[in-house]
């Protein structure tokens, strides 16, 4: 239990329904739809398209989504798989043929098709009760009318408004300059959009004059993007995976999502008494920084495209962790895993509610890069995200770029499982970081008995492009320590990341609500 002199916030109780997201006002209609008769499902697609009105440089209508979905009634696990394909006309050798070794993040060459709607739809169709048309009340509403800028939202806007160009610019900026905290912000063009899916489905998106207006953007920049591409844009119903930590089973998404990686690196750290270690100390940070190199290596080697994977299960092999965790040394950093194919900060937002039924919905749903690509579609004011540059250019890697592909994700939503029961829906947004996040979110529970929200507040740290970068939350000593092992410690511009989390009592059935106090959001329940 935490402190209650020091400042902090609670784990949230209630009893009929509970979502957490990382901004208020989501967390509130998705409420509002539980209470108005809509379920989880229902609700999570509500909070989640309102994100993208809130936090528009995290995520929004032009990007993709994952989601597990655990029904009322029933203890398995369904994955929806919502991330877009490179056009069918994409051509990667025309990219190497200019001298480009990594995909242009910034341009209409990284722009793959947005599947997020297509993924929303999907649920709302087999698991929401209401329908879609009533899940975007809500973000048509705020488009329409505005909402005020929160805090975190305006310190990450003015650190990547010089990221967006062309129509984009005149539809985020206010007079060229970023939001503030508290000043409105309003979407008038994209409500439009919202409303011409309302009224015509996922053909008010893929089809029609919301279409024409991407495919005309991404095609004036030099893009391969056809109507077509949109029109046979398709979400995948897919078999999550699993693997022990412990005595809990951790649920994730196959590949091409990185869940495959979180899997890995908890299966390298159950190797390790980590309870023994102070969880905040310098032996527990060295390990997970150690295992993290490790497993990100397999994934960077194999994850891509399931259809292009030679090895779609090596990450899962029974003692590859073993063996993996005996090349850590203990009193010496090693050098960091092969070059990532993506490497680029990532922005995403996370959502997870459950409802009355104990219906259970983790969703994760981004746009890449902060505010994407930074191309805008004039006319409906659509972000489309730039998810092509987590391909490499390396010809014969099984990520490699190619028309029809779909790139490694990054994304990734988590569920717990203990004894046949689902125990937490969570999340931990962050880009690559996110694979560490699941494994130190299951660890800090497992490990060390923290509640939701003590494991989400506690310090983090990430091995990531030969740094290992450490939060202030984490004492100097703590640091040097690090430091004296070899590692390259620095300390990160913004936190680490983000997480909402929501456990279901296996015995008494009270939800408990977290979320991450680095964000603006909250857990609200009733």
């Amino acid at each position: 239990m935490r402190d209650f002199h020091l400042p902090g916030r609670s784990a949230v109780y209630a009893e009929n329904g509970m979502c957490a997201t990382s901004h208020p006002l989501a967390s509130a209609a998705a409420i509002e739809i539980l209470k108005n008769g809509g379920n989880a499902m229902d609700a999570a697609i509500a909070g989640a398209v309102l994100l993208g009105v809130c936090e528009p440089q995290m995520t929004g209508i032009g990007g993709d989504c994952f989601a597990l979905v655990k029904p009322g009634g029933s203890e398995e696990i369904f994955a929806l798989n919502g991330s877009g394909r490179a056009p069918a006309a994409f051509d990667a050798q025309v990219l190497r043929d200019a001298g480009h070794v990594k995909i242009p993040e910034n341009t209409a060459h990284a722009v793959t098709i947005p599947t997020a709607v297509d993924g929303f739809f999907k649920l709302s169709e087999r698991f929401g009760r209401l329908g879609m048309a009533d899940s975007l009340v809500p973000a048509i509403h705020y488009a329409t009318h505005g909402v005020p800028v929160a805090p975190r939202v305006a310190s990450d806007w003015a650190q990547a408004a010089d990221r967006l160009q062309g129509a984009a610019r005149d539809l985020f900026l206010f007079q060229g300059k970023p939001a503030q905290p508290g000043q409105m912000f309003r979407l008038e063009t994209q409500a439009a959009a919202l409303k011409l899916m309302a009224k015509n489905g996922r053909d008010g998106f893929y089809s029609g004059p919301v279409a024409e207006d991407m495919v005309d953007t991404l095609r004036g920049l030099g893009g391969a993007h056809t109507m077509d591409d949109f029109a046979d844009a398709e979400a995948a119903w897919e078999n999550p995976i699993t693997g022990a930590y412990r005595d809990v089973s951790i649920v994730e998404h196959p590949p091409n999502g990185q869940g495959a990686a979180a899997l890995l690196l908890a299966d390298i750290l159950a190797q390790f008494n980590l309870a023994a270690m102070d969880p905040f100390g310098v032996e527990r940070a060295h390990i997970e920084a150690e295992a993290t190199k490790l497993a990100y290596d397999a994934r960077n080697r194999f994850i891509a495209d399931p259809d292009y994977m030679a090895e779609r299960d090596y990450l899962l092999t029974p003692g590859l962790g073993a063996k993996l965790a005996a090349l850590i040394q203990p009193n010496a950093a090693m050098a960091g895993p092969a070059a990532l194919a993506e490497t680029v900060h990532k922005d995403t937002i996370y959502i997870t509610v459950v409802d009355k039924d104990r219906m259970a919905v983790s969703l994760i749903y981004s746009i890449f890069n902060s505010f994407g690509s930074g191309i805008a579609s004039p006319n409906f004011g659509i972000l489309l995200q730039n998810r092509g540059a987590g391909f490499t250019l390396e010809e014969g890697h099984p990520n490699a770029a190619g028309p029809g592909k779909r790139p490694m994700h990054t994304i990734l939503p988590g569920m717990i499982q203990q004894n046949g029961k689902t125990l937490y829906a969570f999340g931990v947004m962050g880009g690559q970081y996110q694979s560490t996040g699941h494994a130190r979110f299951v660890s800090n529970i497992v490990d060390y008995g923290m509640d939701a929200q003590e494991a989400i507040d506690g310090p983090r740290c990430f091995a990531e492009h030969g740094e290992l970068r450490v939060e202030n939350g984490y004492t100097p000593v703590v640091a040097q320590g690090l430091a004296d092992l070899g590692h390259n410690v620095t300390t990160p511009d913004t936190a680490i990341g983000g997480a909402q989390a929501i456990r279901i009592d296996p015995e008494t059935g009270v939800l408990m609500g977290a979320s991450d106090p680095r964000k603006d959001g909250t857990a609200l329940g009733y």
